[in-house]
């Protein structure tokens, strides 16, 4: 091994070389070469010990500065390599830091702080789940149901038994791109005060007309009739014309196969104040609670039907006859009723949380 020479000893050397020691004694006892000698010379000649380790240190010093100057060009120069590349998940993360490993030969530290990737989640390596009954199960659902959300479509699958985490459920759900485009008005914020919810089942129904038209132009209109409490569907009366004496019998008719609720909140509308919406108002102690003229926010659960109604019902058929068209209205509503999760009720049917409750 080649033997090391402090400081002290080299200028000791050449001192005894300017005392008049020949060059070739000084090599001979210090196991040398002449060359390294005069190397220690124009190196170290004029220099006391503190001056030469002081030279010593500024060498080191400026070696690692150049060191880290040549380290941060590198840098530099790996940033302009993927500067112009959109970075946004962490998966494109993960492969810009091995880009500038493996073109700029960066360390993984310094490649994972440019890239802004945490050196686990630059090292892990996600396992394949078994998910394929799950994700044919969900497209199948999509398919059925094509305005339902993930998370609609996931409270079928929980129901099924097939999921438990709605994380699973989205992770699937994007990755089929099974998204629902929806168009959100701009709405002015107001401060909103939350309807007070019945505590009990047929304590309060709600009820609204919904309008839409046949194949050949004829319109036609249904009657939701709908139980605050348990969000289900009471009832629906689909006919071309309805009057104030028809809805009051369809009324009286659901009275019999179900429970009289306390109240019915409908609007203002000219069948729920006519006479005879009064009259059997009066036969069936049957409070109508009728909301101000121009705020159907204050009939929010028949109205929030509505619109699941006209969205995935509606919508989604083309009635060429009335018959046709009360068909799909009943077969929704059964799946309304029995299927369907609700979010405001935990992801349950209007039926299995009216069970629950009772």
């Amino acid at each position: 091994m080649k033997k090391r020479y402090t400081e002290e000893q080299i200028i000791r050397a050449i001192k005894q070389h300017e005392a008049g020691t020949k060059v070739d004694d000084i090599c001979r006892e210090m196991g040398i070469s002449t060359g390294t000698f005069y190397n220690w010379r124009s190196k170290y000649a004029g220099l006391e010990v503190n001056e030469a380790k002081r030279l010593k240190a500024l060498e080191a010093e400026n070696n690692k500065l150049k060191r880290l100057l040549a380290e941060k060009l590198l840098e530099v120069e790996g940033m302009k390599d993927v500067l112009f590349k959109k970075v946004v998940k962490p998966s494109d993360r993960k492969r810009v830091a091995s880009h500038l490993i493996e073109l700029f030969n960066l360390s993984e530290r310094v490649a994972c702080q440019l890239s802004s990737v945490s050196r686990t989640a630059f090292r892990y390596r996600p396992r394949k789940k078994a998910d394929t009954v799950i994700r044919e199960r969900l497209r199948a659902l999509a398919a059925e149901y094509p305005r339902y959300g993930y998370l609609m479509l996931h409270g079928l699958l929980r129901a099924e038994g097939l999921v438990k985490n709605k994380k699973q459920t989205y992770r699937i759900y994007t990755e089929e791109g099974l998204q629902v485009r929806t168009k959100k008005r701009k709405k002015i914020q107001r401060p909103r005060l939350p309807m007070e919810v019945p505590s009990t089942l047929n304590q309060r129904w709600s009820m609204d007309f919904v309008s839409d038209q046949l194949a050949n132009g004829r319109r036609f209109r249904t009657l939701n009739v709908v139980d605050d409490y348990s969000r289900e569907m009471v009832g629906q009366l689909v006919c071309v014309s309805i009057s104030g004496r028809q809805v009051a019998r369809f009324l009286s008719q659901l009275i019999d196969m179900r429970a009289r609720p306390g109240s019915i909140v409908c609007d203002n509308g000219t069948e729920f104040t006519s006479k005879a919406m009064f009259f059997w108002s009066k036969e069936s102690h049957v409070k109508l609670s009728f909301i101000q003229p121009g705020k159907p926010t204050q009939n929010a659960f028949v109205e929030s039907l509505n619109g699941k109604f006209r969205n995935e019902c509606l919508n989604q058929h083309w009635f060429r006859t009335m018959e046709k068209a009360r068909y799909e209205i009943d077969k929704w509503r059964e799946h309304y009723n029995h299927v369907r999760p609700h979010s405001s009720l935990n992801y349950l049917s209007p039926v299995e949380f009216a069970k629950r409750a009772a």
